[in-house]
Order: structure tokens, then sequence, then C-alpha cells
């Protein structure tokens, strides 16, 4: 191998592995915004369920069942 075939090889390879970190990075991103988007859908069910036990206890006891608006 010649000193310019070396040249032009280590350059490829050079670009080959910018470009493979690039879609790494990319990868990366796409992974983090997902993770957050669980996050939060795993908060809102988590607010839900709360919404919805405070629902059934309200009608299990009868609260707010009998309020008194022209007092």
């Amino acid at each position: 191998m010649d000193l310019t075939s070396a040249i032009t090889g280590l350059q490829q390879a050079k670009t080959l592995s910018a470009v493979q970190m690039r879609v790494a990075r990319k990868m990366l991103d796409v992974q983090e915004f997902q993770g957050a988007a669980v996050v939060k859908l795993i908060a809102a069910a988590g607010q839900t369920a709360a919404r919805a036990g405070d629902e059934l206890v309200a009608a299990a006891t009868g609260l707010g069942g009998n309020i008194d608006a022209y007092g």
C-alpha cells in the first residue's frame, strides 16, 4: 500500500467514524425525548388514578352530594 492509498483510507475511516458518531448522538437524543415522554405519560396516569380515587371516595361517603346552595 502506498502513502496515497493510506491517506485516502485514513480520511475515509475518519469520515465514516464522524457519521457513525452523529447517528449515535441522534439515536441518544431520540431515546432521551421518548424517555421524557414516557415519564410524562406515567405522571399523567398517576394523576388520573388519583382523581378517580378521590371521586370514588366522594361517591362512597356522599361528600358533596347535599350542598346547600340557598344558604
